[in-house]
């Protein structure tokens, strides 16, 4: 028989955060999102304003960060599996800062090229699939199974804000020092990350000794996720909505430009509103799911509003920009909403030996559809214009929602209790 499980309502405003060990890891974990969300602007900043790089250059340069993983996530989850989870972030922590201050360094001595530039997208990018593996799943044993949901809507809105302010921060500190100074921000992000960590009081569980190979420990994440109709749904759902949604963001800026005649300006501001829709959602998720129970929570978050994608290539001048902003704030905000109710429900749903695996095959499927929707919009939009484009890439979106109700989730109120019942093989 299936357990409902159901979801406590919010409790006090802080919460978890007067918890010593949650709120050093929620502080480190928020100003290391904001390095990145200044990173995320900076990196192609100080190629195109420093090193005068072609586009196609910066392209690489953006493809590197997400390259590793499809290179290394697979075995990084089993890796993360069979260590302490707090050392592999801490690791993950210092050799981040590491390679950022690399550039400012290099670029002191008249050094800095091209090459470095990706170099260090790469070795940043491996040091995030490992950090994001290992913080899914030592988060769990961090706080009690009840408050999961709660410590997912404060991480994830911390991460919302901190994509909101990044750009800004950025460009703001391109302006008054230089867009190099958005690296050395990131670098001191991760060693406040780094430090908070060390300072956790709280000791893991020894994590078990195994002679297994690591190709068998790889299948068993693996064979976890598809044998379970509600991992595996989700991870479709998730490989086919970053598909689409990459696709439309990576021709957002040509579409509001070219299309709609904006000024750079109003760009930014029109994008960076359309970025609260993650902080709504990151606040909402847990009072949603109170009411509505977890799994409609789910479905309505990243199934029910994703149709209202559809207004966003009506945008124009006027009640078009208001349909874009609206439409673009919803979308966000219920995939946010989602993504916190279901990660919540991963990390109690999943055994604590497999949660690293689980994690990585579930993101290695996911994120490696990023690159895949970039040029597939771009070729698109090559052949038929950007318009067009974004109506084939939203109308994508929208009908993944459909993979969702063909899950078990249709049929619930809650999302299951309990610890899934996983054979592994020897």
């Amino acid at each position: 028989m299936t357990v409902a499980r159901t979801v406590p309502p919010p409790t006090s405003r802080f919460g978890l955060l007067r918890r010593r060990g949650f709120r050093l890891l929620w502080i480190g974990e928020s100003l290391s999102s904001l390095g990145s969300s200044v990173t995320g602007v900076a990196l192609p900043l100080v190629a195109v304003t420093v090193l005068h790089a072609p586009a196609f250059a910066v392209s690489v340069l953006a493809a590197a960060a997400w390259l590793p993983w499809l290179l290394v996530g697979l075995p990084a989850g089993a890796w993360v599996d069979r260590l302490s989870r707090r050392r592999v972030m801490l690791v993950a922590d210092w050799v981040s800062m590491a390679a950022f201050l690399s550039v400012p360094i290099a670029a002191a001595f008249g050094r800095l090229t091209t090459g470095q530039l990706i170099m260090v997208a790469l070795v940043a990018g491996t040091a995030k699939v490992f950090f994001a593996t290992a913080y899914r799943a030592y988060l769990p044993s961090l706080v009690d199974e009840s408050d999961l949901l709660e410590a997912n809507a404060k991480l994830q809105g911390s991460e919302q804000v901190a994509n909101l302010a990044g750009p800004g921060i950025a460009g703001l500190l391109a302006q008054l020092v230089s867009a190099i100074g958005g690296l050395v921000l990131d670098a001191v992000s991760f060693a406040v990350s780094a430090v908070c960590l060390s300072r956790i009081p709280h000791t893991e569980a020894a994590r078990p000794r195994t002679r297994r190979r690591l190709r068998s420990e790889i299948r068993d994440g693996l064979r976890t996720v598809v044998r379970d109709p509600l991992l595996r749904g989700n991870t479709i759902y998730g490989c086919v909505a970053n598909l689409a949604l990459t696709g439309y963001q990576s021709l957002l800026v040509v579409f509001l430009v070219g299309d709609t005649g904006l000024s750079a300006g109003e760009t930014g501001v029109l994008i960076a509103a359309t970025s609260l829709g993650g902080v709504i959602g990151a606040a909402v998720a847990r009072p949603m799911a109170a009411r509505l129970g977890g799994a409609r929570a789910v479905l309505l978050g990243k199934a029910g509003l994703a149709p209202l994608g559809l207004f966003i290539p009506y945008a124009d001048r006027g009640v078009g920009l208001v349909l874009f902003v609206v439409a673009s704030v919803a979308i966000i905000g219920g995939i946010v909403a989602g993504n916190i109710v279901f990660s919540g429900f991963v990390q109690s749903y999943v055994p604590a030996d497999l949660m690293g695996r689980v994690t990585s095959s579930v993101q290695v499927v996911n994120f490696g559809a990023i690159p895949l929707g970039a040029v597939l919009a771009g070729a698109l939009a090559e052949t038929f214009g950007v318009r067009a484009s974004l109506w084939v890439m939203l109308g994508v979106f929208a009908l993944s929602g459909l993979i969702l109700l063909a899950t078990p989730l249709r049929r619930m109120r809650d999302l299951p209790s309990g610890r899934l019942d996983v054979q592994v093989e020897g």
